[in-house]
């Protein structure tokens, strides 16, 4: 089986525009969440972690969505020889909402329907950057980004490319905000992973993109060596009440990567701070015998950046790899439900060789990868 490394990344979100600038304030307890006032997203105040206006240029051509994913791709690409216009190169976009926003603010028309189609800002951004082949579009609920991964895996596995850019953004409208609102899912202020006084999340604005390769990259190399998909079959919104079907996803991943729970170093959790989501992770993670490595939330930082989020965690947990450094949970301090798990409430400074990285979302969709340091530089 080839190996598939994690060859170059970027992390652009409120907190930085690149993956150090990220990690830099990830370590430094700084987030990207605060309240905001903004009738035009909604009539009440809400935490959310956005982007200031001043962050997109002008130009017609392109939605912020569409901005988002061309200034994470450029940090991500330059310097980066993988032969963009090589057939054996090949783009895929993660999102969940993409430029649903515009139904705010167009008409309804043939146009319209074809401008808000995943398809349509995809082939633009490929356009743009020069890809040649038909770009692939993942959009799976919140575990998009991490879908996206193990699909961009799969296609280098089985051979058919070499090279696999994969960029995953999405933009908070009144549209996102006011269904969540709609569930009564948002915290009336910064919200609390895993934290046993938890009422519901923070979203946030942000994109991430990741290359994946069968080159292997000078220095220290991070594998994506696995990764698995399952789903619940419960309901449309709530998920799992057992968290069996999540369990399923961490063993097969777990399976796959030949690795047993001792290998474990630590867990990059989705961690939306609902109780129900929150509850079904840690019985996920208690079935697959890992209830005692340490697990974060990046959520306090980030807010839930929809189809970003997935991506986002996954190459911060990289990069906690490489710095030997577990993120702490931000806006956790006591622990609660009936299956405690371990979660990180201050920053862990340890020799790191696995991560496992899970996500969940509506219709009981559940995704886990295994990241781990190349075998070659685990001494």
């Amino acid at each position: 089986m080839k190996k598939v490394y994690l060859v170059a990344d970027n992390v652009y979100s409120p907190l930085g525009a690149t993956t150090t600038q990220n990690f830099e304030h990830l370590v430094n307890g700084v987030s990207g969440v605060r309240q905001h006032d903004d009738k035009a997203l909604s009539e009440d105040p809400f935490f959310a972690s956005l982007f200031e206006k001043v962050y997109f240029q002008i130009d017609e051509r392109f939605t912020k969505f569409e901005h988002l994913l061309i200034a994470s791709l450029t940090e991500t690409l330059h310097g980066v020889d993988k032969k963009i216009s090589d057939k054996k190169t090949v783009l895929i976009i993660s999102s969940t909402k993409g430029n649903i926003s515009l139904l705010e603010t167009e008409e309804s028309s043939p146009e319209l329907d074809e401008r808000i189609a995943l398809h349509t800002s995809a082939k633009k951004i490929a356009k743009y950057f020069g890809f040649v082949n038909e770009p692939i579009i993942v959009s799976h609920a919140c575990i998009s980004g991490l879908v996206a991964m193990i699909t961009g895996m799969r296609l280098i596995q089985s051979g058919q490319y070499d090279h696999v850019v994969i960029a995953g953004a999405d933009v908070i409208s009144k549209f996102v905000l006011s269904g969540f609102q709609s569930f009564q899912a948002v915290s009336p202020g910064l919200c609390k992973p895993f934290d046993a006084d938890r009422d519901g999340i923070n979203l946030g604005e942000g994109a991430a993109t990741v290359i994946l390769s069968t080159d292997k990259p000078t220095g220290e190399a991070i594998e994506l060596v696995s990764g698995a998909i399952s789903n619940d079959a419960n309901h449309i919104s709530g998920p799992s009440r057992t968290g069996e079907e999540l369990y399923y996803a961490i063993n097969k991943a777990m399976d796959a990567a030949g690795l047993k729970p001792e290998d474990i170093d630590f867990i990059s959790a989705h961690g939306t701070a609902t109780v129900y989501n929150d509850e079904m992770e840690a019985k996920a993670v208690t079935l697959a015998g890992l209830q005692h490595v340490p697990l974060n939330s990046l959520k306090g930082f980030y807010g839930h950046t929809l189809g970003a989020s997935g991506l986002i965690e996954a190459i911060v947990s990289a990069q906690s790899l490489k710095q030997n450094t577990i993120i702490p949970t931000k806006g956790f301090s006591k622990q609660g439900g009936a299956n405690p798990v371990n979660v990180c409430s201050q920053l862990i400074s340890t020799p790191l060789n696995s991560c496992l990285k899970i996500a969940s979302g509506f219709g009981g969709c559940n995704a886990a990868i295994i990241l781990t340091k190349s075998q070659q530089d685990i001494s």
